[in-house]
């Protein structure tokens, strides 16, 4: 009768540190989720500040020179595109992802074309408006590869823990599928960037 008693005991002990162990998993797995999304809001919001930046720049260097149209034109087009993509934090779907990777890739291009087309203009590169606008691009495209680089670093604990046994039993149970983060797409090696 002892045996069965001791033995009540045991398996109601197994089943508490079972499920103090699920919560333990699921609490670690929410707060690896919710630091991949704020990761994720902060590329959105160096992706707003170019955002942002840009038609300050245009109109800086609109106003400045007899410059060339189809260039303005160009950027305006890049930054309407990127602006137009959203992915929702809570829904990285891999294919809008890379879209708006690849949008905002264009826009760097684009206001990379710009600031080497300036270079035809020496009255436009003097002035404050513009040098002051040129380095805080700089520094925007700066924020930009810091923010993926922490969005990336934050999907790997993620993803580590998403993959890892035993967590990966409470993962799959729970709905805590692997995430996608930046990765190089072909012709990477020849990158955009914004040149000073």
């Amino acid at each position: 009768m002892n045996n069965k008693k001791y033995a009540g005991y045991i398996i109601a002990a197994v089943i508490l540190l079972l499920a103090l162990w699920m919560f333990s998993s699921f609490n670690g797995l929410v707060k690896k989720d919710e630091k991949v999304n704020l990761q994720w809001n902060e590329v959105q919001n160096a992706y707003q500040r170019r955002l942002d930046l840009i038609p300050n720049l245009v109109n800086v260097v609109q106003g400045g020179a007899d410059f060339e149209k189809s260039t303005l034109e160009a950027v305006t087009q890049a930054r309407s595109k990127a602006a137009s993509l959203n992915v929702d934090a809570n829904n990285l779907d891999p294919a809008k992802f890379s879209q708006l990777s690849a949008a905002q890739d264009e826009l760097a291009a684009a206001a990379n074309r710009l600031i080497v087309t300036v270079e035809k203009y020496p009255n436009l590169q003097g002035t404050k408006a513009f040098t002051g606008l040129q380095t805080q691009l700089e520094r925007t495209e700066l924020r930009i590869k810091i923010a993926r680089q922490d969005f990336n670093e934050s999907i790997a604990v993620y993803n580590s823990a998403v993959k890892s046994f035993p967590t990966k039993i409470v993962a799959g149970m729970l709905g805590f599928p692997p995430k996608e983060g930046f990765q190089a797409v072909a012709g990477a090696d020849k990158a955009v960037e914004i040149k000073f």
